[in-house]
């Protein structure tokens, strides 16, 4: 009979208490009395498909507004409140968006202008596309220097060298060429980034951003940035060195940098530190004063007008050899078909690609999301990503993804839709069609500045260190493991590390859970860990072990032995003891009727024995039973003292799944224990590992549902009251 009583006093400060009295439940009371399945229809294959693939009206609706998200908010745009944030928002981001474009494209190893392509269709595109409404598409650094990392592994300089028309021993660098070719793979690779998006989104694979977890991402995105400090060395110095990638290319690069700083270009140096020490300036400033600017000083397009300005005043490429940014065609391009034949090698790196941009996407979608109040869908953001690629790549850009400056300035400044994206890319357009011949005598080493100032962001990330040094030693692993294997093994063998490695913390995880002996804290139903707690006691004849993992494969045996260790009680043992006392026995036996004295060197514990011709022993797991007659003379012999437990209980209230392995694991224990005299039973298991266990025939044999039982406190007191022997104290 079961009672339940709820008591408020007139105290506010008073607590609610309940009491409940029934009697103990084991799984057939569960199963027959307590719980019944609803009847559910169960549906045939066909009539599922059916089901799937039946079409309406509204449904045709809902499946247009989800590819198309535009249509759930435009319509409804309004306009008073939101165009002039938008307005200012999307000419704020333009500006920062114009040389981020141009500067990207150098870390992309394909002329200047590609960026500014690559800065305008897919931020058009992802206008229809996309669920977030503040980030802002387009360039982004660990993408370009991934890009660019193909491009010169696929179309070295060294491919495109020529002899001297003269019949010399030199050679050309045949510039255009090279980078005709590596466009070419930019491009390609961004049309299998695009087709790779697409196809996980439609497969609704939007999860398998869960695999970067933050510290790999924090890491990997230090080591990139790194990286491109190191490739834009060259830029600021004014140098000349090739350009490396794939393993230990960041340590290439430096050595390449520094064995040539001799020939460092001081105009170069001296305009690329003023450019650095400005762009500080300003963002320290944009910074500080953020609450109080209406929106950010674009000290970016300021260095880019005035750079640009002094480097045509002063003919700074013709006197003084600073390199600029040359020829910036006018217009677009028209559409061209991709080389697929260069897509078998770019399989590995296009996946890379793919993953790094959605995850930096949709991380940072979600912050908006969560901080204004709405919901993005990381599906159709996979999608939107993959068209905006796709779709692109066929106008000559590379892969893009979110920008967390540019994103910023959309948001600070007040932007409240992707019509904001919409017209930054308009003022891209604006550069591109009519005046981006006026950014020809833009020196590069401004370029290698507007880039440098924008990594600021990723290198502080190296604060999460002492930090996670703190909370989770296993999340600093992570985050070291990324940084160095990104640094050393280049960005896309750096990843493919990073995340094996985080998987194997999962599994190291699994393997290594923490497991410990439950007591009962007096006056409740609560079982905690014995040795963490004063108050928790164990039951007497009663062990309680609790493992905070499920049970499978991977660390079956770990449990199995892990149980045995924390109880104390090993079948083998107490096995390899009967027998070993059962001989002993025998040839005390014969060689004396009288008694003998059993003593323990090892232990220091000593039993005494009766000749079978004088007592009768009892036998209980292994325990020796009382005496009832003595003898004058005696003998020693040595056996091992024995465990006075006479119940086991797992603890599953952790558990999630169980498979095969696991259940033959845990069913063959279950043998073990019985075999001594020792029941095991289950408590804690939920509804769905109990209809795994039912799946895979568990109760079959020794073991039966009348083992298992809803809580902890109910084996515990099936356990007190079900088995003769010693009486155990009562739970209360």
């Amino acid at each position: 009979m079961e009672q339940e009583e709820a008591a408020v006093g007139d105290d506010a400060q008073s607590e609610l208490t309940y009491h409940i009295e029934r009697p103990v439940y084991d799984e057939p009371f569960v199963r027959s009395q307590l719980l019944h399945r609803k009847n559910k229809q169960s549906l045939g294959l066909r009539q599922k498909l059916a089901q799937q693939f039946q079409c309406s009206s509204e449904r045709a609706k809902a499946a247009v507004r989800s590819f198309l998200p535009i249509l759930t908010w435009l319509p409804s745009y309004p306009v008073k409140q939101y165009l002039f944030q938008d307005v200012v928002s999307g000419l704020s981001t333009g500006v920062v968006q114009l040389p981020q474009g141009l500067a990207y494209a150098m870390l992309a190893a394909v002329p200047p202008v590609y960026g500014l392509y690559s800065s305008f269709y897919p931020v058009l595109l992802y206008t229809f596309f996309g669920t977030s409404r503040h980030i802002s598409i387009g360039t982004f650094a660990v993408i370009s220097l991934m890009i660019g990392g193909v491009a010169v592994r696929e179309a070295p300089d060294s491919m495109f060298n020529t002899l001297h028309v003269n019949g010399s021993n030199t050679t050309d660098l045949d510039v255009v060429a090279r980078d005709a070719k590596r466009v070419q793979v930019a491009v390609v690779l961004t049309t299998l980034v695009g087709i790779i998006q697409f196809v996980l989104g439609l497969l609704r694979f939007g999860f398998v951003a869960i695999y970067l977890t933050e510290p790999l991402v924090r890491g990997f995105t230090t080591a990139a940035a790194v990286h491109v400090v190191v490739s834009q060395l060259k830029y600021l110095l004014g140098v000349k060195t090739q350009r490396f990638s794939g393993p230990l290319s960041a340590i290439y690069s430096v050595k390449a940098v520094l064995s040539d700083i001799t020939s460092t270009n001081i105009t170069t140096l001296l305009l690329g530190l003023s450019c650095l020490i400005f762009l500080y300036v300003i963002k320290v400033l944009n910074e500080r004063f953020k609450k109080k600017l209406p929106i950010p000083i674009p000290g970016e397009i300021i260095v880019v007008i005035v750079s640009t300005g002094v480097s045509y005043g002063l003919s700074l490429s013709g006197v003084h050899k600073v390199d600029v940014v040359g020829n910036i065609p006018t217009g677009l391009l028209p559409p061209a078909v991709p080389d697929f034949s260069l897509l078998p090698t770019l399989v590995t790196d296009a996946f890379a690609v793919a993953i790094v941009g959605f995850s930096m996407g949709i991380s940072l979608a979600k912050i908006f999301a969560l901080k204004h109040g709405y919901s993005v869908d990381g599906n159709q953001e996979l999608i939107a990503l993959g068209l905006c690629n796709f779709i692109s790549s066929f106008f000559q850009t590379f892969a893009i993804t979110c920008s967390m400056s540019r994103s910023l300035v959309q948001e600070s400044t007040g932007g409240k839709t992707q019509i904001a994206g919409l017209l930054a890319s308009m003022v891209v357009l604006l550069v591109v069609v009519a005046i981006g011949f006026v950014f020809e005598p833009l020196p590069q080493t401004a370029l290698a500045a507007i880039i440098m100032v924008n990594l600021l962001g990723m290198f502080k990330q190296f604060r999460d260190i002492p930090a996670l040094w703190r909370t989770s030693k296993i999340e600093l692993t992570i985050w070291m493991t990324a940084f160095i294997a990104s640094v050393l093994l280049g960005l896309d063998y750096g990843l493919l590390v990073a995340i094996t490695f985080t998987i194997l913390t999962v599994v190291y995880r699994t393997q290594s859970p923490k497991s410990a002996v439950l007591g009962h804290v007096p006056g409740t139903g609560l079982y905690y860990d014995v040795d963490e707690y004063e108050e928790a006691t164990e039951c007497e004849g009663i062990k309680i072990f609790h493992s905070n993992s499920s049970i499978y494969f991977a660390n079956s045996d770990l449990y199995v032995n892990s149980l045995k260790e924390k109880t104390g009680v090993n079948p083998e043992h107490i096995q390899a003891f009967r027998k070993a006392h059962k001989k002993r026995m025998a040839n005390s036996s014969q060689s004396s009727p009288l008694k003998k004295r059993v003593e323990d060197k090892q232990h220091g514990v000593t039993h005494e024995l009766l000749s079978y011709n004088h007592v009768e022993e009892k036998q209980k797991n292994g325990q020796l039973g009382d005496r009832h007659g003595e003898s004058d003379s005696e003998e020693t012999i040595f056996i091992e003292p024995v465990s006075s437990v006479r119940f086991i209980i797992l603890d599953w209230t952790a558990a999630n799944f169980i498979d095969s392995v696991g259940a033959k694991a845990i069913k063959q224990v279950i043998k073990e224990y019985a075999a001594v005299d020792v029941q095991v039973v289950i408590a804690g298991c939920n509804r769905s590992l109990l209809a795994e266990l039912d799946t895979l025939q568990f109760f079959t044999g020794v073991v039966t549902p009348e083992m298992l039982f809803p809580t902890v406190h109910d084996a515990v007191l099936h356990c007190q009251h079900s088995h003769p022997g010693p009486p155990a104290a009562p739970v209360t």
